[in-house]
């Protein structure tokens, strides 16, 4: 089992701020990794450097043996990393499938002179792009809703409808961040069987949760940071019985049997 992620001595500041402080973490195929840590540990800004909407001011990252330290987001996206967001990004007013076939959009090989002027090919890639956006939403058994308006379902469709826009590209990891904020428990527990079939399905997963129902039903290895820095990692229940971790994060009545 192979490395498909590699942070090594990543450090961001933002005006004198350490956000990330010389931060190395390995992600192994075939493995669901969580990263989790106290409100301002540094998670999110993390994950935006590894995704490249952010550059680190010193350290590397490698996504499938690749450098991607100073690619573009678009790049990334293209070597097979997707990402969804804490706050949701999709299109209000436009449909389900509408905004899965706007996610599938690196795989096409039309630039805009080609649409305009190769009709026919951009309706083959069209229909291409609809088929595909039907298998995921049967998938993640959203198909009943392809028609829908985004901005009329309730929060938990939506956050699947964004798992499915990330889907469109064909992944072979994704980022999640804070993927159950916000879904009560029983929609968390329906939103981490569909995270394990994706993964069943051969994408790895990373993730920042907060909810340790999700972290301890879902991870197979924990980084845990604080102001930055990594103070722990390892399997689920090695990382929340650490005296350090219950400090920094957990609180002293958390401690798994």
């Amino acid at each position: 089992m192979g490395d498909i992620l590699n942070v090594s001595h990543l450090t961001k500041r933002f005006s004198g701020l350490v956000a990330v402080d010389d931060l190395s973490l390995t992600v192994k195929e075939r493995q669901i990794h969580t990263l989790i840590g106290p409100n301002g540990a540094g998670k999110s800004t993390t994950i935006n450097l590894i995704t490249g909407v952010l550059k680190g001011d010193t350290g590397t990252i490698t996504f499938a043996g690749k450098d991607i330290s100073a690619m573009p987001t678009h790049k990334i996206a293209q070597l097979g990393l997707g990402r969804t967001f804490q706050n949701i990004k999709l299109f209000g007013a436009m449909s389900v499938i509408e905004n899965l076939m706007v996610g599938a959009h690196k795989n096409t090989s039309q630039g805009i002179v080609n649409f305009l002027w190769n009709t026919k090919r951009a309706k083959d890639e069209e229909e291409k792009m609809r088929a595909h956006a039907e298998q995921i939403l049967k998938q993640i058994d959203m198909y009943s809703h392809k028609d829908d308006m985004v901005n009329e379902l309730p929060y938990g469709l939506r956050k699947m409808t964004e798992l499915g826009r990330t889907l469109m590209i064909d992944p072979k990891m994704i980022l999640l961040d804070e993927p159950a904020a916000g879904l009560n428990p029983s929609e968390r527990q329906e939103f981490i069987q569909h995270l394990k079939d994706v993964y069943d399905s051969g994408i790895d997963l990373f993730l920042i949760e907060h909810n340790m129902d999700v972290v301890m039903s879902i991870s197979h290895y924990i980084t845990v940071i604080n102001f930055g820095a990594k103070i722990a990692e390892g399997e689920p229940k090695e990382v929340v019985n650490n005296p350090e971790v219950i400090k920094a994060y957990l609180g002293s009545r958390f401690k798994a049997e």
